[in-house]
Formats: C-alpha cells, sequence, structure tokens
C-alpha cells in the first residue's frame, strides 16, 4: 500500500468518526451562536497546528465563513504574541493561556480547546482557569480517554492513529461549527427583526 493511500484510508476512518459527532457539532453551534449573539465570546485555544486551527475558527468568526453577517467576538488566544510571550517569561509556559483566559472569560462565554493528544499542560491549564470562570469548555481532542476530554464539559474526539488525521478532521470540524453558527446566527437575526429585538 502506498503512503498516499494509506493516508487517505486513515482520514476516512477519522471522517468516519467524526460523522458519530454530527449531533454534538449541530448542538455546540446552536449554543454557540446564542452565545455571541447576545454579547458572549469564544476563545480558542491550542498549540502548533492545533493553534493554528484555533486562529482558523476565530477568524472565521470575526470574519465570515460562508453567508455575511455581523462579526461575532472570537480570540485565539495564542495570537498576542507580545501577551503570550510575557506571560511564559513572567509565569511559565504553563500559564500562557490560562492568564488570558481570566483576563478575557466571562460567566457564559465558550473555550474551545484543541490538542491531537489531549495532554497539553498549557491547554489543561486554560481549560481549569475557565471552568472556575464558569465558561462552557468544550473539546476538539483525538483519543477519548484523555485528561482534556475529561476535564471539558464536553468533548469531540477523533482517535486517530496518526497526529495530522487527527488535525485534518478538526478542521472539518471547525468549519462544521462555523456553518452551523452562521445558521443560528441567521435565524436569531430573523427572529429578532421579526419581535423588533435587533440587538
Amino acid at each position: 500500500m502506498t503512503a498516499g493511500r494509506e493516508h487517505l484510508l486513515a482520514l476516512a476512518g477519522g471522517l468516519a468518526d467524526l460523522e458519530r459527532e454530527l449531533g454534538r457539532l449541530e448542538r455546540w453551534s446552536e449554543r454557540l451562536g446564542a452565545t455571541l449573539v447576545g454579547g458572549g465570546r469564544l476563545l480558542a485555544v491550542g498549540n502548533g497546528g492545533s493553534a493554528a486551527q484555533a486562529q482558523h475558527l476565530t477568524g472565521e468568526l470575526v470574519g465570515r465563513y460562508r453567508e455575511d453577517r455581523p462579526p461575532l467576538s472570537a480570540i485565539a488566544l495564542h495570537a498576542d504574541s507580545s501577551s503570550l510571550t510575557a506571560i511564559g517569561n513572567d509565569y511559565g509556559p504553563d500559564e500562557a493561556f490560562a492568564r488570558q483566559v481570566r483576563a478575557h472569560g466571562r460567566p457564559g462565554d465558550v473555550l474551545v480547546a484543541l490538542s491531537t493528544s489531549g495532554a497539553s499542560t498549557n491547554v489543561l491549564a486554560a481549560v481549569e482557569a475557565a471552568n472556575e470562570m464558569e465558561l462552557a469548555t468544550w473539546a476538539l481532542t483525538g483519543p477519548r480517554s484523555c485528561a482534556l476530554a475529561a476535564l471539558c464539559d464536553d468533548a469531540v474526539c477523533v482517535d486517530a492513529p496518526s497526529v495530522a488525521t487527527v488535525q485534518e478532521c478538526h478542521l472539518v470540524a471547525v468549519h462544521l461549527l462555523c456553518a452551523g453558527v452562521d445558521i443560528h446566527v441567521g435565524s436569531l437575526a430573523a427572529i429578532g427583526s421579526a419581535t423588533g429585538d435587533l440587538r
């Protein structure tokens, strides 16, 4: 079997795993859409490739995914390099995200934590801070039996054999989440227009 075919077979298995999570992602979309329209915020966190996907998620929400709509409040916590390096220098790398959660998070906001291993200590610390502050905490992770999934309120797990496959499936999950948010935000806007409650 060629490496390319092996990769695609692994991806097909990961996507089948993800398909079983569609209901969960739809519930997340509905909750996140209502939170953001109501003035709440999404915080997203990850390391390396997961950081890139966290920023992809927030970029789609602040900008747009498919449909034009008002901008939504979303912050990728790794993207402020000055804060990240200052916190790492003064408080240690494990606090790099947690301190930002305490700065930006409010009760009722949502934290999405991305980690292929589910064991990144700085991501876990961010979730612990979010739980203390009564944010909703959701994980996009790999193994079902990992510390991150156990610590979060809810988790979408893609238990694939390689980091690359998990990350590819997480990107699909990000797009599904954004598409769902657009649908729910559009529905809420239509309800608001009909009732005169335009925020």
